[in-house]
């Protein structure tokens, strides 16, 4: 029987090949936490007895959710680990840097076929590379910092199938709210989510890392995509899963017939079709986060929003996801065109979407964003409502006022 990709990965850096219920020690190639998250871990790190982590040159710290610090205590958390990365030579983003996640794969931090931990759940994220990288605890990383390995009961996995070429105004983030809405917020618990398919030739790497972001939200333990099609800016070997490879299930979705996808409030569970919702008064619109906020979603918006001024009584939030991506986006105009129209622009970062400062809602408000999650309190209100689509749909709305499918308007390029 062949292996799955997750089984491959595992199988590498276990020292021996591995299957699906199987438990292993694995080697870990680099490991992750943020400012949410790092404070913890290296309280715990001391408290194991650790000094210097295992590899410095592959632990990375970076300030990005509480950035830059919006009080005295977090101020005094970011100079903890400041001054621990400093003193262990380990890498530090600080603060304006942009978002972990998008800095790991921007600054190849993480490639094909590795086996990265980060100490958040969107890590995640890096399958899109086709590595296998998942979110655990501080004090599971404080002890793999010491050792550089973990233990990992290795997942089964789900193959999604994924046809067709998608139709203008469709974006990964419909791609991923559509497999969400069929899945279900626990249908992937523990499992890894394998992505493959003809569409694939169409997803650029940052298509790739929207839909494998929101694995988590399904409750996968990783989502991993074949890398079919992926253009890197280095050789890399391509990890594919075996033709007979044993998955639990098989999801084939046809991308050709996808409309615009909303994720109502408030929960991921709540997904529909955007012509249920079309019309809805919108109070904020915001577009960023580890899932929308890179340069192509920036640009995607801009061309829906040249030469127009936002709806009266909408605000719109514009967080790139790095500086690298915010330097771009100054450089090409797209920047010039979003503030133009109206938008206020915030550091590099996660901005608004954990709720800790930057764009705190009102009660009752309405919030329309590109981020992953709309569970009450998210953006830091309870009492607000947020709706989560592609920036597409995000731009086109502040331009109306209203929840609007952005071919409705012509623009949408």
């Amino acid at each position: 029987m062949g292996q799955t990709i997750s089984e491959k990965i595992l199988s590498t850096h276990a020292g021996h090949d591995v299957k699906a219920g199987e438990l292993a020690i694995v080697n870990i190639d680099g490991v992750m936490a943020s400012d949410t998250t790092a404070p913890l871990t290296l309280k715990a790190f001391k408290e194991m007895g650790g000094t210097t982590p295992w590899n410095s040159d592959n632990t990375i710290f970076v300030i990005d959710h509480a950035s830059p610090a919006p009080n005295e205590h977090i101020a005094n958390l970011h100079k903890f680990i400041r001054e621990f990365a400093n003193k262990t030579n380990s890498i530090l983003y600080d603060e304006g840097s942009g978002i972990c996640h998008q800095i790991m794969v921007e600054e190849q931090h993480v490639k094909p076929g590795q086996l990265v931990i980060g100490a958040d759940s969107h890590t995640v994220t890096y399958g899109a590379l086709g590595a296998f990288s998942t979110g655990v605890g501080s004090t599971d990383l404080a002890a793999i910092m010491i050792t550089g390995k973990t233990w990992i009961k290795v997942p089964e996995s789900i193959k999604i199938i994924l046809n067709g070429k998608p139709n203008p105004g469709i974006t990964a983030k419909d791609i991923i709210l559509d497999i969400v809405g069929k899945l279900g917020s626990n249908g992937a618990t523990y499992k890894t989510l394998e992505y493959v398919g003809s569409t694939l030739e169409f997803l650029s790497l940052g298509d790739r890392m929207t839909i494998a972001n929101m694995s988590v939200e399904m409750g996968g333990k990783a989502g991993i995509f074949e890398t079919t099609g992926l253009e890197l800016p280095y050789k890399f070997e391509s990890v594919i899963g075996d033709a007979d490879a044993e998955y639990l299930e098989t999801i084939t979705i046809d991308v050709s017939v996808i409309r615009p996808k909303i994720a109502k409030p408030h929960s991921l569970e709540n997904i529909c079709d955007i012509d249920e919702v079309l019309g809805i008064k919108i109070d904020i619109a915001f577009i960023g986060t580890c899932t929308n906020g890179r340069l192509e979603d920036l640009q995607l918006a801009a061309s829906i929003l040249k030469g127009e001024k936002l709806a009266p009584g909408v605000r719109m939030l514009i967080t790139p996801a790095s500086r690298n991506v915010l330097n771009k986006a100054m450089a090409d105009g797209t920047m010039n065109i979003l503030s133009e129209a109206g938008a206020t622009l915030i550091p590099p970062g996660c901005g608004p979407c954990v709720g800790t400062h930057l764009g705190v809602p009102g009660n009752e408000e309405v919030i329309l964003s590109t981020a992953n999650r709309n569970f009450p309190g998210r953006m830091g209100n309870p009492n607000s409502q947020i709706y989560l689509a592609s920036p597409a749909v995000v731009a086109a709305s502040a331009l109306t006022g209203v929840i609007t499918d952005p071919i409705s308007i012509g623009k949408n390029e």
